[in-house]
């Protein structure tokens, strides 16, 4: 029997791009030559949902005027109800402008006074500075998102609580240690969200004979509807094998006991997908039996069992194919904006083609972080020329050119490595990813990933004191991560901080201190994002595998048959962390859009709190100090940009005769000359010419040719104010 499988993503991840974990699956199958299909029934619900049929639906499941629940709902709900038929009327027009297939009407929107607006619309006199940053084009984008978070707010207050945009009945997903909630509420009747989700999937069913369904889970807010779909499909094609992964089961479901999860999938699998789901073909078609699979719970004669065979080797990166995106409407996701936060845009904004350059963490040493399991320990990078092979593969199936590296650190080295492939190729993409603030992003690496399409990269700044940076075992200083940021940002690439408070044994003195550190890089400019998260210990971290080797407790032992990984604790310090949350976060929001900057840190917070012990021009000094780093004999040479016009020029001064050589370069945004020796100057238009075309030489062996041309003092000539301009023109050392 032949094999035909449907890969599924559950409602509701993200709005503007499908999650690629059935594509990365995909593009492996094809590589095996096994028929599959995929679709993301997230998009799919919420189109159904937000049209002009699916509003009408929508309003006939609210209660009316005339009905008892009326005098339940709030006066916002009712408001939006009495202009049902504006809403109505608008909806289609909402969804064709978010797909971009109707860009006029960001005027109209723009404006304000076409759209409805219920109560989301009211920060909008909060958000009127920020206006003024933002072009129309924008502007209208958030005014229609908002417009979409009105009505979503309905649905959740009249026909479905668990309705969200980026996730469904998460609750039910969240620390559920227990399946009791979960396998309750699948019990019970079809929710709205449900009824809609399900006649979209028969549909599907009944136009393809398939043998298995595949349901990728990556995060608590899918965990339901992912049940839902595999419980309808038991229901109705009980002879189809029904099988969960994703990265929910990954790091949740590691200490599985409760066999009624097998009432509704009959495997379970973790980690890679691809070498599990190839054995569990090869067992369907009955090429094998169970005892050779990879990773895979299931349920034999009643008993919950685990199955890995350590012979059975996962695929190497270059062997796992190209994510493959047919099948996936790609046309049809919406471009929102949710808030004026340009990483938030980054992410919400724009078809990204999803891509890794390397599995796992090359680092590998955060207590905070999940490090023992094989999606962080198991390091593999990928060579530059696949990362370019499947870009431009990708290109071609979908048309389009931008890219999101979603590594959990993309290697320095690496990212060079692919910028130099980049320019061989003449490509011309975009592209942005997470990275460790590593001292190896120096200025001119900075600058060759910005020319070769990195317009944004996100790092872990965690909390921003070298004490705590320290017990995290981050391996980066403050200092480091202000002169990174620095490099990164006079480049052109955006810097986003990830920023953690309540980490154990943080003081409230530290929690103020790092907020200044903080403060102080956004008032310099050389951070231009950031979101500040409650730590959470893991049980697969270093923390939560000895939480007081660290300073906490276990809050109790709670049995644990279901999920398995956020672990409540104590802090031994007895600080209420939360009571922080509120205040970190809005000195954020106004430090993004340049406001309080130069005020005490401690005025954000309802609570008392210290003053900072940090020097006010802290971020200020290690910047003034900070040189570019000395180059390593082995750096290379690149020169990305146009050759320079040289000219030999005679100067005469009090009756004494010399030449000079004078270089004009012309750059993108203006010109510029410098004007060296006649000697020196054609020793460096000859060393332009050859590097431009492709040579590639070391420091070392400019210096070596340098010498062997009869010229002296070549770091007196290199490091002069001249040549120290060239990066300006394109020459980098890397």
């Amino acid at each position: 029997m032949s094999t035909n499988i449907f890969l599924v993503t559950p409602p509701f991840t993200q709005l503007n791009t499908p999650y690629p974990a059935t594509a990365y699956l995909k593009g492996f199958l094809n590589t095996k030559n096994i028929p599959s299909s995929q679709c993301d029934l997230g998009i799919e619900v919420l189109l159904e949902i937000f049209s002009k049929k699916g509003l009408t639906n929508l309003f006939s499941n609210c209660p009316a005027a005339s009905d008892e629940g009326w005098a339940f709902l709030t006066e916002n709900a009712k408001r939006m109800l009495q202009l049902k038929s504006v809403y109505i009327d608008t909806i289609d027009s909402v969804i064709s402008f978010l797909q971009e297939t109707n860009n006029t009407l960001a005027h109209l929107f723009a404006k304000r006074g076409y759209l409805p607006e219920a109560s989301r619309f009211s920060q909008i006199e909060d958000l009127q500075w920020a206006f003024g940053q933002m072009g129309i084009y924008d502007q209208a984008k958030h005014m229609a998102t908002l417009y979409l978070e009105d009505i979503s707010d309905l649905i959740k207050e009249c026909v479905d609580p668990h309705f969200g945009f980026s996730r469904y009945a998460e609750k039910l997903g969240r620390s559920a240690n227990s399946f009791d909630e979960l396998y309750h509420q699948l019990s019970g009747e079809y929710s709205y969200i449900d009824r809609i989700m399900i006649d979209l999937l028969e549909k599907k069913m009944a136009v393809e004979q398939f043998s298995c369904v595949a349901v990728s889970v990556p995060f608590p807010g899918n965990l339901y509807a992912g049940f839902r779909i595999a419980q309808y499909i038991k229901q109705h094609y009980p002879t189809i094998k029904t099988i969960l992964g994703g990265g929910f089961p990954n790091t949740e479901l590691r200490s599985l006991k409760d066999i009624r999860v097998f009432e509704f999938f009959d495997h379970i699998t973790l980690d890679d997908g691809e070498a599990p789901i190839e054995n569990l073909i090869a067992l369907f078609e009955g090429k094998t039996d169970a005892s050779q699979l990879k990773r895979t719970y299931l349920s034999d004669n009643g008993k919950l069992v685990y199955i890995n065979n350590q012979n059975c080797k996962d695929y190497a990166q270059p062997l796992t194919g190209t994510p493959d995106y047919t099948g996936l409407p790609l046309n049809s996701y919406l471009q929102v904006i949710e808030v004026v936060n340009p990483m938030h845009s980054l992410w919400n904004n724009g078809r990204w083609n999803k891509l890794t350059m390397a599995h796992g963490c090359y680092w590998g040493k955060c207590t905070f972080c999940d490090i023992t399991l094989d999606y962080i320990k198991n390091y593999e990078p990928n060579s530059a020329a696949l990362i370019c092979d499947r870009m431009e593969e990708m290109i071609s199936a979908t048309s389009e050119t931008g890219f999101h590296f979603v590594d959990e650190a993309a290697p320095p080295s690496l990212m060079k490595a692919l910028a130099i492939e980049i320019i061989n190729r003449k490509m011309v993409v975009t592209w942005w990813t997470n990275i460790r603030f590593e001292k190896s992003f120096t200025r001119d690496l900075c600058l060759l990933l910005r020319a070769r399409g990195c317009i944004g990269v996100s790092g872990g700044l965690e909390v921003a004191s070298d004490r705590l940076l320290k017990l995290i075992n981050k391996g980066i200083t403050v200092a480091q991560v202000a002169e990174v940021n620095k490099n990164f940002t006079e480049s052109g690439i955006m810097v986003h901080a990830y920023l953690m408070y309540g980490y154990p044994t943080q003081t409230i003195q530290e929690t103020i201190d790092s907020l200044e550190m903080v403060r102080q890089m956004f008032r310099l400019g050389i951070l231009q994002s950031a979101f500040w998260h409650l730590f959470t210990m893991t049980a697969h971290s270093p923390v939560g595998l000895d939480p007081e080797k660290f300073g906490v407790r276990k809050a109790k032992e709670v049995d644990i048959s279901f999920a398995d990984n956020d672990v409540e604790h104590f802090d031994q310090t007895g600080i209420d962390h939360e009571a922080f949350s509120f205040g970190l976060k809005k000195s954020l929001f106004n430090y993004m859009h340049g406001i309080g900057l130069e005020d005490p840190v401690q005025k954000w917070f309802d609570v008392k709190m210290p003053k900072t012990t940090i020097d006010p021009n802290y971020i200020a000094n290690i910047l003034e100090v900070a040189g570019e780093r000395p180059y390593r004999p082995d750096s290379k040479l690149l020169f990305t940009g146009q050759l320079p016009i040289l000219e030999i020029v005679e100067k005469s001064k009090k009756g004494n005769h010399w030449k000079m050589a004078s270089l004009e370069f012309q750059t993108k945004q203006a010109a510029f000359q410098i004007k060296v020796g006649e000697k020196e100057g054609v020793w460096l238009m000859d060393l332009l010419q050859q590097i431009h075309s492709g040579k590639v030489m070391t420091i070392q062996e400019v210096k070596k040719d340098y010498e062997s041309s009869g010229l002296e003092d070549f770091e007196l000539f290199w490091d002069n104010k001249p040549v120290n301009q060239l990066y300006k023109a394109g020459l980098l050392i890397v």
